[in-house]
């Protein structure tokens, strides 16, 4: 099985402007205690980008772990967006159209694509403003969306639900833009296979990590020192020395950092039963769900 050397979590925003304040960075080692790392101010997605292509060029021995979705649900209709004759094949096609829908759109944001008359169809933007091919409910699910919420492993959103605390579907976009930006200078799995040597992205849940450290669904978020270092702990990681931050998304990186580098070493997480060759291209899947 491969190992990896470094672990990063990068928990990810949609929101408007160039520093939003739900971007945070952890990184842990092979043993020891998880660090936030990032520049004096805070994270911009471009930055975001800019350190990925760092250990692109490095080639460094690193998993780095997104909590966004990389891809849209696809399996259930064969398409990401019925009636749009340039719905993309695929996933990195998505990435592309996204890019390229969203190129005057200023740090890495998505609205252009939103504001789309096809793409605008499939989502729920607001209250009373629902696209007419909007599924109704909660939204279309990816199959490993649907399989979390029956196994009970997570709780994920539809991708085309753009209303409420919970909705993925805005930083899913901005993060598909930095995905096609990054133009394949490092693997992603499933999209990929995973390379023998050098960096790797996964997507990730933050709250399964959570779940995992043992924190009820309910109260997943952790604002104190202590109920990190309690958590960290789970997973056989040291509570940090330092913290300059101490809000719910830097925890949700610290926490995730361990946890990735636990989970990395469990083989079935790599080899979830559901997951085809087809799903792999276009819907991806969340690692840690299987």
């Amino acid at each position: 099985m491969r190992r990896f050397s470094r672990f990063a979590c990068i928990d990810w925003s949609g929101a408007v402007g160039e520093f939003p304040s739900g971007l945070a960075l952890a990184s842990i080692g092979p043993d020891g205690a998880p660090e936030l790392i990032g520049p004096e101010k805070r994270w911009s997605r471009q930055a975001v980008l800019d350190w990925l292509l760092e250990l692109a060029d490095a080639g460094e021995d690193i998993l780095i772990g997104l909590d966004l979705s990389l891809g849209f649900p696809f399996n259930d209709q064969g398409s990401f967006f019925p009636e749009w004759s340039d719905s993309p094949a695929d996933a990195r096609a998505l990435w592309a159209l996204v890019d390229e829908l969203c190129a005057d759109d200023r740090h890495l944001a998505a609205n252009s694509f939103l504001a789309h008359p096809e793409a605008r169809r499939h989502f729920r933007h607001a209250k009373g403003d629902v696209g007419d091919l909007f599924e109704g409910g909660i939204g279309r699910l990816r199959e490993v969306e649907r399989h979390q919420r029956v196994t009970k492993q997570a709780n994920s959103w539809s991708c085309f639900n753009l209303v409420g605390a919970g909705q993925v579907g805005k930083s899913s976009l901005t993060g598909m833009r930095m995905m096609h930006r990054l133009s394949g200078r490092i693997p992603v799995w499933p999209f990929d296979p995973l390379p023998k040597r050098g960096p790797a992205i996964i997507e990730i849940y933050t709250t399964m990590a959570a779940r995992a450290a043992g924190l009820p669904a309910n109260t997943s978020k952790i604002r104190d020192a202590e109920t990190l270092a309690q958590a960290l702990a789970k997973f056989d990681a040291e509570a940090p020395s330092l913290l300059h931050r101490l809000d719910d998304h830097a925890t949700d990186a610290l926490l995730t950092s361990a946890w990735m580098r636990k989970a990395s070493q469990n083989l079935a997480l790599w080899n979830p039963e559901l997951l085809t060759p087809e799903i792999a291209q276009t819907e991806g899947w969340t690692f840690g769900v299987i």
